[in-house]
């Protein structure tokens, strides 16, 4: 008999195992973007540029400071006294003949006052230093004054003309003016101490006297409902007073300012004396023949007139008729010389000059103008003036 078939049975067994899992891999994380550079901003730049300017203005503020403590220590160390105004002067040459000999010009332009000028100082000091400076150098042989002015204040032309005469008798050094267009009243009377005058044939010159200008609107005060009130020490301390009536003037009024214009009349007269007298003598000293003496009646002619060039030379008043290459040439002469360059001198240019003339304002923009008259006027009123009525507003 066949054996039974066995059951088809599955054995009990253990399930497999699961696969193994992929090892985690941690997650790199991303570094944050850095932000893109931001464009400068304006503002930025002009910080810049404002702080590049204000280097530049302490660098050159530097400059000054160290070169003028230079010149004072220059000056400290300096044999004679020499004014620190010369000394910030520099030398221009206007023409060179390759000689060590030199004539200085020394311009005299405008209205002689000693108001500050835009500069900061004022006309007289200008031609004081100029001397001062030609006066250190002795290769300098005569002096130049280049003279195109109506006259000016009175004490302004007088201590011009007392530095002329101080520089010709402390070097020996001659100054010589050459007129231009104009040089009348204290235009000649700052030539009256030279040793040669040159004048043009059509110039301008004369006007030897003194005149004092002023205003009386009191009149225009009555019309607009107007009255000053004046309160005063003593009877003549409101003496020609602008707001007073003609006819309560005092008598001793015009008598104490007639005085003075006499006074100062006499001074011009003996100025043009002395100078012309000096020069002749100086002339005759080196046989120098051509020089004009005064005429007898050239007093007659000093009453305020204007004269010619041609009228003047005929009162003695002048030495000759020519422009300024004559005056060139008898400067040569009288220096005892072939050849000169021709100099000047200018001021150094400084940042306190810089800011000086930033921070001035102009006089002329504060005046008032009405159909083309000034109602204040160009010069100061009150003041003795050496100066043709014509120039005097």
């Amino acid at each position: 008999m066949d054996a039974p078939e066995s059951e088809n049975v599955a054995p009990s067994a253990t399930p497999p195992p699961p696969p193994p899992l992929p090892p985690v891999i941690p997650a790199t994380i991303a570094p944050p973007a850095s932000p893109s550079p931001r464009p400068p901003s304006r503002g930025s730049a002009w910080k810049w540029v404002a702080l590049l300017l204000a280097l530049g203005l302490l660098g050159s503020l530097a400059i000054n400071l160290t070169l003028g403590a230079r010149r004072l220590g220059d000056l400290a160390t300096h044999k004679e006294h020499v004014k620190h105004g010369a000394s910030q002067l520099q030398e221009v040459v206007l023409e060179d003949d390759d000689s060590k000999n030199k004539i200085a010009v020394i311009e005299v332009s405008g209205v002689i006052s000693e108001e500050a000028g835009r500069s900061g100082g004022s006309l007289v000091e200008s031609i004081r230093d100029q001397l001062d400076r030609a006066g250190e150098d002795d290769q300098v042989k005569a002096v130049i004054l280049k003279v195109d002015s109506p006259g000016g204040e009175v004490l302004a032309s007088d201590e011009i003309y007392r530095a002329i005469h101080r520089f010709q008798t402390n070097t020996d050094v001659p100054v010589i003016a050459s007129m231009g267009s104009i040089a009348a009243s204290g235009g000649y009377y700052i030539s009256a101490p030279c040793r040669w005058i040159v004048a043009n044939e059509l110039t301008i010159t004369g006007s030897i006297g003194v005149i004092f200008h002023t205003y009386n609107y009191r009149a225009l005060m009555d019309k607009v409902g107007v009255r000053p009130g004046v309160v005063k020490s003593g009877k003549l301390k409101d003496m020609l007073s602008p707001d007073k009536r003609p006819e309560d003037e005092l008598p001793e009024e015009r008598q104490i300012l007639a005085g003075m214009i006499d006074e100062s009349f006499a001074r011009f007269v003996q100025v043009i004396v002395d100078g012309r007298g000096w020069a002749a003598k100086e002339n005759e000293k080196e046989k120098i023949t051509d020089g004009r003496m005064l005429a007898p009646n050239w007093r007659d002619f000093a009453d305020g007139r204007i004269l010619s060039g041609n009228q003047a030379l005929k009162l003695g008043l002048v030495d000759e008729i020519g422009n300024f290459d004559t005056a060139v040439d008898r400067a040569l002469e009288l220096a005892g010389v072939e050849s000169a360059k021709i100099v000047s001198y200018e001021a150094t240019p400084s940042f306190a000059n810089l800011l000086r003339l930033i921070g001035k304002s102009d006089a002329r923009a504060m005046q008032v103008n009405v159909g083309g008259v000034d109602l204040v006027p160009k010069l100061p009123q009150g003041r003795l003036y050496f100066m043709s009525p014509l120039h005097l507003h």
